[in-house]
């Protein structure tokens, strides 16, 4: 493959189009001034009114969520990949069939994994509008989001319905279901008890990595982060990796597969045959296989990204508590 010009698979932080209505919650009060960010990929956004930075996916999506203080997203499930890492602010994150079964709060440059067949949600806790950067396993993100069954109610309460075709009517507008769509089923009492209890003591050691550890691991080689042989132990169709200053000891490589660099602190330069670019946090660069590149920090201080890199592993469920739920794998949501 001849090398390529990758200004173009550059999606600056300034320049994210957000949207205000990308899911079912977008009236609910306490959810309805998030917003949501498609940078690599659709992701799992009910909207047609989702604005996608690059379209072409390396098998796996990237987005973000911004939200402003004490603003939640709603409890959901997924049947592929779901992790995220704090760009800013403070988040907690909690699980479970009412979002009671635990929780744990992140901080900057923190990341976690949340295996499928697990509700989970989550809010920003800190004082300033905050962002957390995501990584969705497959190129169709699994098909959409499972709500449960009290978040369906309350979107309708306010306003909004989820057809069974994965699209979103606003009733406030005046939308209706088109003829042959019916609004999409709730899980039953009975599903609901598929869904297994994780409790924190459980769940954060497995899948919580913790930003100054992953910086220490990152020492003179790359951290493996989430990997068959990671820090957190798991095959979700990519690899996450966190590098520094000297984490790349000849600072050039030659991309073997798909990967996307996200920046979490510092400035970063990235060169290539014909050009240079410089990311600073919140950038992200898609960077296809076989492609010549130097990358190394572009300044003196604090400098850290996250490398994730497309696997052969299958985007599905790698890793749950008990078996996958069978409303998940029989597509309901």
């Amino acid at each position: 493959m001849s090398a390529i010009d990758l200004t173009d698979r550059i999606v600056r932080y300034g320049d994210l189009v957000p949207c205000r209505t990308a899911f079912i919650d977008a009236h609910t009060p306490g959810s309805d001034r998030k917003e949501n960010f498609s940078i690599i990929g659709g992701g799992v956004s009910e909207s047609a009114d989702q604005h996608v930075h690059i379209a072409d996916t390396p098998g796996f999506n990237i987005g973000a969520a911004g939200q402003p203080p004490k603003c939640r997203n709603s409890l959901h499930a997924h049947r592929t990949a779901e992790v995220f890492f704090v760009l800013s602010g403070r988040w907690r994150f909690f699980w479970g069939a009412t979002g009671a079964d635990g929780e744990v709060v992140l901080e900057e440059g923190d990341l976690i994994n949340i295996p499928t067949g697990i509700f989970r949600g989550f809010e920003n806790i800190g004082t300033d509008y905050g962002m957390i950067m995501a990584v969705l396993g497959g190129d169709d993100s699994g098909g959409g989001v499972v709500w449960a069954p009290q978040v369906i109610e309350d979107a309708r309460d306010h306003g909004l319905v989820l057809g069974d075709n994965g699209a979103l009517y606003d009733t406030k507008k005046g939308a209706v279901l088109p003829e042959g769509v019916s609004p999409m089923p709730q899980l039953n009492p009975d599903e609901m008890t598929q869904f297994p209890k994780v409790t924190a003591a459980s769940f954060v050691p497995r899948f919580v990595a913790r930003y100054w550890d992953m910086m220490a691991m990152a020492d003179g080689a790359p951290a493996q982060v989430i990997a068959a042989d990671g820090m957190l132990v798991d095959r979700p169709g990519f690899r996450v990796e966190l590098l520094r200053g000297g984490s790349i000891p000849e600072d050039s490589y030659v991309t073997a597969r798909h990967e996307v660099l996200m920046v979490m602190r510092g400035h970063w330069r990235v060169e290539w045959d014909g050009g240079v670019a410089s990311l600073g946090p919140g950038d992200v660069c898609a960077i296809p296989p076989e492609q010549a590149v130097s990358l190394a920090p572009a300044m003196s201080g604090e400098a850290s990204l996250f490398r994730v890199t497309g696997t052969d592993d299958v985007a599905g469920p790698t890793f749950d508590f008990h078996e996958l739920p069978a409303v998940l794998a029989q597509g309901r949501g």
